[in-house]
């Protein structure tokens, strides 16, 4: 995957959230004073070479900028400042984070595989394990459906959105 960060002094303020566009295009704030991060996923047909982890400007050029210049209008003069390129980690099952006790190794739990969005289930995840590991339920989410039993059982958990 590719992340580019640029700046748009015009852009959206400190309230603005983490953005993903219908599009696949997708924006973040980076910090102060006009700075973000972002990307897009390509299709999977056009998937870059594993092998080289060189960054393709065209791509942000010709692919992302333009949904993000119609998302965020004050975008279209936004000036790229730095990229780098690395590997998409994920959950090869089903793409969905793997939460609670192992079926067959006793007082293991976990918390992985949540496929590049750890870091927005992290609250939720964190306290549903420590609900779990204190408690011995989930008290504040039920989040069952999360547990090994899919991958025991052979039953991806469907999710169109990832």
């Amino acid at each position: 995957r590719y992340v580019f960060t640029w700046h748009c002094p015009n852009g959206p303020g400190l309230s603005c959230p983490f953005l993903i566009d219908t599009s696949g295009a997708y924006f973040r704030r980076d910090g102060f004073a006009g700075n973000y991060l972002g990307g897009m996923s390509p299709p999977e047909d056009e998937e870059p070479d594993p092998s080289d982890l060189s960054v393709d400007h065209n791509y942000f050029q010709e692919q992302i900028w333009p949904r993000l210049a119609r998302r965020v209008p004050a975008f279209e003069s936004l000036r790229v400042g730095g990229s780098w390129a690395g590997y998409y980690d994920y959950n090869t099952f089903d793409q969905n984070g793997v939460l609670g006790p192992h079926p067959r190794l006793e007082n293991l739990f976990s918390a992985a595989g949540f496929s590049g969005h750890g870091l927005q289930h992290a609250p939720a995840a964190g306290r549903a394990l420590a609900e779990l590991v204190i408690k011995g339920r989930y008290e504040t989410l039920d989040l069952r459906r999360l547990g090994w039993d899919r991958l025991v059982d052979g039953e991806p958990l469907e999710e169109h959105g990832v």
